[in-house]
């Protein structure tokens, strides 16, 4: 039997037991209630009669004042207690509905009556007194037959008094001794409840439950400590003992659940602190290398068991290129171009292996079954890089659900800090360079030969510089406008554009004034490619507003480390140069003198 049925039973005859209890407690409460009720009334009945005899003597007190001291405040006064002296039928009603019968009324009825024949005696006196006569008033007031009327008015309210102590001692008696009786049967009721429920809870619990709840108190203590090894005790019977048997393997299970979610809530907290300060360090990068040797430290953080790549894209060449890779990746190529890529092309990642089919990449070198990710890194809707992983194979399908969350987590926050890069790059290339011929500017310029001077010194390289200043420019501007002249100047800007080499550097210094930087030319090398320079601008055709603008000429200065002194006064020394070639006639080389002869003019 079920430990419920069991209770139930006993908490039937409990009920009934409790209920014949409490009867028996309202039918006492009830012998109570009317003693009560009669202890009230007497008070009631005391509330109505107690001023009735100290208003019939304030009144007489009033109107013999008056008649001895003939004092018309006495009247007033009288009159005021006369006017809140109630009628007989008032004060007999208000006695009625608080409870008294009609021996009680016909007393007070009595009294009432002859304290309103009262009154008229003492109005009489009152009139007789304000004619005058006083005698007749003394007579009136101060008479035997007005003491005696007095007499039987208190004596009368003594009566009904007394009859009303009588009665009200008489009911609250009965009511005592009812309250008694039921009192005793009422605790009667309480114990046999009592012994009843204690025997049921006594059979019950060294039967049915304490034997079992020893054994699962020990479970839940383990179990509060969060010790989720601790099996719970199986119980054939099926009763509330095996339900709670049930439910605290249910609660272990959960516990085994619960610790299972905390554990992956503390590997995702610090992996999102891993991938915060990630990018941090990306925010802190000063070039494209800091962003790769970042990213190859911390992406074996983040994704341990994933091998990758990280690709940039190459603008110059149409491609991805590989910037770095981690943990031996085996397939994809160092560069492919962007359509090779169905990550790229889609601008989504890329996935072709899983629980959808799909198509691999191109860029994949071999056709081992391993699976892939492409995660692309775009900026303003264009392509910028990929990062590229390789799936193990003995994860599970929610751990790379979960791990992929994280690389594209990382996708984007190394994608945000390469557009930062190539935005930052792009604005310093922006100051500095010339707006009007594209050329580097003067600010550039004396960065770059700073450290191109410090590095042929350091190499012991040769390093060579030619100054170039367009010849009668001034005359372009007056004759034909400042828009021709700045065609001109972008015209031979466009000449020293295409003569560079890969590690040439072309600048316009301000106004008509250029400059030509050559890392690793000696004099030789350098005095060749000036003459060339000089050669094409020579034949310039510039056009303006459909009319040809004449010959365009300059004049150089050429000078060369280590033929003419230190690799930092390269620039003045050129400009010396320059200035003799204008003095000599312009549309000259003028090569800058050594120390043991004076400048040649080529």
């Amino acid at each position: 039997m079920r430990l419920s049925t069991i209770t139930n039973w006993a908490y039937g005859a409990t009920v009934v037991l409790t209920l014949a209890s409490g009867t028996t407690m309202l039918l006492a409460s009830g012998a109570e209630e009317r003693e009560r009720a009669a202890v009230e009334q007497r008070a009631t009945f005391d509330q109505l009669t107690a001023t009735l005899e100290e208003d019939v003597l304030r009144e007489t007190e009033q109107a013999r004042g008056f008649v001895i001291t003939r004092d018309p405040s006495h009247v007033i006064a009288y009159r005021r207690e006369k006017a809140e002296f109630r009628s007989v039928e008032a004060r007999l009603a208000h006695l009625k509905d608080a409870g008294a019968n009609q021996s009680e009324l016909g007393a007070i009825h009595q009294a009432l009556h002859w304290a309103d024949a009262l009154n008229d005696e003492q109005d009489a006196a009152i009139k007789a007194a304000q004619r005058g006569d006083d005698q007749t008033a003394r007579t009136i007031l101060f008479g035997d037959e007005y003491g005696r009327e007095l007499d039987r008015i208190v004596s009368q309210i003594g009566k009904f008094q007394y009859m009303l102590d009588q009665r009200t001692e008489t009911v609250v008696k009965r009511a005592t001794e009812s309250a008694r009786q039921w009192r005793r049967v009422s605790e009667f009721m309480l114990g046999a409840t009592a012994l009843l429920f204690l025997c049921v809870l006594y059979f019950i619990l060294k039967q049915r439950i304490l034997r079992p709840v020893v054994r699962l108190s020990d479970v839940v203590t383990r179990l509060a400590a969060q010790d989720f090894a601790a099996i719970p005790p199986e119980f054939a019977q099926v009763d509330e003992i095996g339900d709670m048997a049930q439910a605290i393997r249910i609660f272990r299970e959960n516990g085994l659940e619960r610790q299972r979610l905390e554990q992956e809530r503390d590997a995702d907290h610090r992996m999102r602190d891993l991938l915060s300060r990630l990018t941090q360090r990306l925010q802190g990068c000063d070039s494209t290398a800091d962003l790769v040797d970042i990213v190859r430290r911390f992406a074996p953080e983040i994704a341990p068991a994933f091998p990758g790549r990280l690709y940039i894209y190459d603008a110059r060449r149409n491609a991805m290129h590989q910037a770095c890779d981690w943990l031996n990746p085996v397939q994809s190529r160092e560069m492919f171009p962007p359509s090779s890529c169905w990550g790229l092309r889609r601008g989504q990642t890329h996935k072709p292996a899983g629980e959808m089919i799909d198509i691999p990449c191109d860029h994949l070198d071999g056709q081992a079954a391993i699976s892939t990710i492409c995660i692309p890194l775009a900026a303003q809707g264009e392509s910028i890089g990929l990062l590229y992983f390789e799936l193990p194979g003995d994860f599970s399908a929610e751990q790379l659900n979960r791990t992929e969350k994280y690389l594209e987590m990382l996708a984007e926050n190394i994608g945000l800090a390469l557009a930062n890069l190539r935005l930052r790059d792009v604005l310093r290339e922006m100051a500095m360079a010339d707006a009007l011929t594209g050329l580097a500017n003067r600010r550039q310029f004396d960065a770059v030969m700073t450290a191109q001077a410090s590095e042929a010194e350091r190499n012991r390289t040769p390093f060579s510089c030619l100054m170039i200043d367009i010849d009668h420019f001034k005359r372009f501007n007056d004759s034909y406008g400042h828009d021709a002249g700045d065609a001109v100047l972008r015209a031979v800007g466009e000449v020293l554009r295409e003569s560079l080499r890969e590690h040439d550097h072309a600048f316009r210094l301000g106004g008509e004034e250029f400059v030509l930087l050559m890392p690793g030319f000696d004099l030789g090398q350098a005095l060749t490619r000036a003459r060339q320079v000089q050669q094409q601008i020579q034949q310039l055709k510039v056009e303006h507003q459909g009319k040809e603008l004449g010959q365009v000429t300059a004049s150089f200065g050429l000078a060369s480390f280590p033929d003419h002194g230190r690799a930092e006064a390269l620039v003045q020394t050129a400009d010396a140069a320059l200035l003799r070639a204008k003095a000599q006639g312009r549309d000259q080389i003028a090569i800058a003198a050594t120390r043991a002869s004076e400048s040649a003019v080529a």
